[in-house]
């Protein structure tokens, strides 16, 4: 099970770093997430048609039903401050700070209110993930984007702890679902109240992506998570979150390679790289 548990961890790296690179270079981030989330609960709701006739009747606790609440909730201002950080920094130095501060946070948690010990190998592990998010946060021009993209990373910490509860509740592909079909209409119903407040304004020049543009996103997105969430049911975290963030380094080259952020790319890269050692460390 741990072997089928890695390759589904890898492929979800795979999905989400392209996702997040499509979401970079579509314009305007969180109009792309408001369609795409959208078309990710249509894919998740074709899915699980066949699923229900496939594997018989889904589980569903009302603990779990809850969990999927809070989470989805948690996911929808990951969205906003991911769409924030995107709109004002570069993807190369924004994906590795957002991507290597959840499993810091997830150590710091455990440490001070769960009273756990670090072996010596996850104690060298944070230090690389601390010299890693330094070193990617100071390769920015002005910085701007730094708090959201580390707000980012405790988004990411705080909905992927609750995940890993609720999704051993329920069926993981019913579970995937309700909490895509949840995040669709929480992120409808902000963007168009942070817009009557005038907290948000599309990118000036920016023209909303395609509805094909937007599903290949959904698509991606909602098959990466539910390969997460499917991994988590058959491993532990500390086995699944070190492969999945192996897309740190992958999507930090693609923004210095094919988006031409050459802005101190040895610093870029090598903190990337840094903090994937320091996440793969702190699995031991």
């Amino acid at each position: 099970m741990i072997a089928v548990a890695v390759g589904m961890a890898l492929l979800a790296a795979a999905f989400h770093g392209t996702w997040n690179v499509l979401v970079k270079v579509s314009g305007d981030p969180i109009a792309t997430f408001r369609r795409a989330t959208l078309l990710a609960a249509v894919v998740a709701t074709a899915s699980a048609v066949p699923a229900w006739a496939i594997m018989g009747r889904p589980h569903l606790s009302p603990a779990a039903a809850w969990l999927c609440l809070l989470s989805s909730l948690l996911e929808t201002v990951y969205l906003w401050l991911l769409s924030t950080a995107y709109r004002r920094g570069e993807l190369s130095a924004v994906y590795p700070i957002a991507r290597g501060t959840g499993p810091l946070l997830s150590v710091v948690v455990g440490l001070v209110l769960l009273g756990e010990r670090l072996s010596v190998a996850q104690l060298v592990g944070i230090g690389f993930l601390l010299l890693g998010i330094l070193s990617v946060a100071v390769s920015q021009a002005r910085g701007r984007a730094t708090l959201p993209a580390l707000l980012t990373g405790v988004a990411i910490a705080s909905y992927s702890s609750v995940d890993r509860i609720g999704v051993r509740m329920a069926t993981p592909w019913l579970y995937a679902w309700l909490l895509f079909a949840l995040m669709a209409i929480e992120l409808a119903i902000t963007v168009w109240v942070a817009t009557r407040l005038r907290l948000y304004r599309p990118v000036d020049g920016s023209a909303p992506p395609t509805w094909g543009q937007a599903a290949i996103i959904g698509a991606f997105f909602w098959a990466g998570y539910f390969l997460v969430l499917w991994a988590l049911s058959l491993a532990p975290l500390a086995v699944v979150a070190p492969v999945r963030e192996v897309s740190i380094v992958a999507v930090a080259v693609w923004g210095v390679w094919r988006l031409g952020e050459q802005r101190r790319v040895g610093m870029k890269v090598s903190g990337a790289l840094a903090a994937l050692v320091g996440i793969a460390l702190l699995a031991f």
